[in-house]
């Protein structure tokens, strides 16, 4: 915990005497320490995500590797549908087809092990309340419902939306003097698995609903996919922070009033 600019000299003893007082004046903040009992399953959710993110780069690889060689753009839904013998057909140079099935292999596999952690975290851990309303909200189903839940933890913590908000790394890091720009703060203080469910909320969130998706393309007409995707990512949580503070389904005619 940084003290003040100017020290000539400090150690433990001078650390521990700063603590004491802010202590004292009931000011030092505390870390959540999160339950016990509930980290392995909140890790093994982590696992789950980490293998999304992995078997998106090889669908992504196959895609971009078939649509080189043969002009052809497939979905990632039908690159997740095929085998070996597709691709055999789609790429004729041996060397192509055994990149692509090293490809296909890896996906077929870590879509094998993605829906076996699933399965386990479903049997392990249920929607408890104040969460069992997320999923009310458009773009969240229940793996994002479950995933919300085992971050937050105790929605109590955070006293005003915004800290939640920033906390799930949905708010812009800028300093800003005399309305210029003097950098930037830290962007990545959060909890980027927070971040990336809201991020994976928003981009359904946008295709299913309408009203969502016209407060999208808006924000992309001011500025550029990447802030109106934020901006959208910011207004989720600040609905699921409501939702679950209030213990309320979501209500479109509160948002978009």
């Amino acid at each position: 915990m940084k003290q003040y600019e100017g020290l000539k000299y400090t150690d433990d003893r001078h650390d521990a005497f700063w603590l004491a007082h802010l202590f004292v004046l009931g000011i030092l903040p505390e870390g959540y320490i999160y339950p016990k009992e509930e980290r392995p399953v909140r890790d093994l959710l982590r696992k789950r995500a980490s293998l999304v993110r992995q078997r998106t780069a090889h669908i992504h690889s196959v895609r971009s590797l078939i649509e080189r060689q043969t002009a052809l753009r497939l979905s990632c839904r039908e690159i997740k549908k095929l085998e070996v013998r597709d691709v055999e057909e789609i790429l004729r140079e041996e060397s192509l087809i055994l990149s692509a099935r090293a490809n296909v292999a890896a996906i077929s596999f870590l879509t094998h092990h993605i829906r076996v952690i699933q399965k386990a975290v479903k049997s392990k851990v249920k929607l408890r309340a104040p969460f069992e309303y997320l999923r009310t909200v458009p773009g969240i189903g229940e793996v994002l419902a479950l995933t919300i839940m085992l971050e937050v933890g105790d929605i109590s913590r955070f006293p005003t939306v915004g800290q939640f908000a920033s906390y799930a790394r949905c708010v812009p890091t800028e300093r800003i003097s005399n309305g210029k720009s003097k950098g930037r703060g830290n962007r990545k203080n959060g909890n980027r698995y927070l971040s990336w469910a809201f991020v994976e909320a928003s981009q359904f969130a946008r295709r299913h609903n309408a009203k969502f998706s016209r407060y999208y393309q808006r924000k992309a007409a001011k500025t550029n996919k990447i802030i109106a995707t934020k901006a959208l990512c910011n207004k989720l949580a600040r609905i699921c922070y409501y939702i679950m503070r209030d213990q309320v389904p979501f209500r479109e005619e509160a948002i978009f009033c």
